[in-house]
């Protein structure tokens, strides 16, 4: 059986941006594309709000990045979900002001996701965020998704 992960917003965004001349946007965009290779090995899955934030910007790459999601699973924000997203910014894990970051993981959480793939590395993928999400979230009954980059994801294969 395949791993579920879920693609967040920042990871369509690196892939489908304009390349970058700051070497180390350069390389997240390199490792975007490597990782987007191995897709085929997981089932692939987006959110409502991953759609909602592609959509916005320029509409060229709007267009691109909504494109390259087009055959990918979309899972619903509920209320379950809006639910764990408010614990999990009173819990101070995710700050207020970051509302779809908190949506982002509570998908994954109510929905049985195993990996979360993102570059956002404030809000979401970063030691202090991930142990206070992992705690929220299993304190609320649910398996907490693993949060890496894609560049975590490729491990060795880069």
């Amino acid at each position: 059986m395949k791993q579920k992960i879920y693609i967040e917003t920042s990871v369509i965004s690196y892939l489908v941006a304009r390349p970058s001349k700051n070497i180390v946007v350069a390389g997240h965009q390199a490792s975007t594309k490597e990782m987007w290779k191995t897709l085929d090995n997981y089932e692939p899955f987006i959110s409502d709000i991953v759609i909602q934030e592609a959509s916005k910007g320029d509409q060229t790459f709007a267009e691109r990045r909504l494109k390259e999601l087009e055959d990918f699973h979309v899972l619903r924000i509920d209320d379950e979900a809006k639910e764990l997203a408010g614990k999990l910014i009173m819990g101070k894990a995710i700050p207020k002001k970051c509302p779809e970051d908190a949506l982002h993981i509570a998908v994954t959480a109510v929905n049985g996701i195993d990996i979360i793939v993102t570059w956002n590395f404030k809000h979401i993928n970063n030691p202090f965020t991930k142990m206070m999400v992992r705690q929220l979230i299993e304190n609320e009954g649910y398996v907490c998704p693993e949060i890496c980059s894609p560049d975590e994801l490729l491990g060795d294969e880069i």
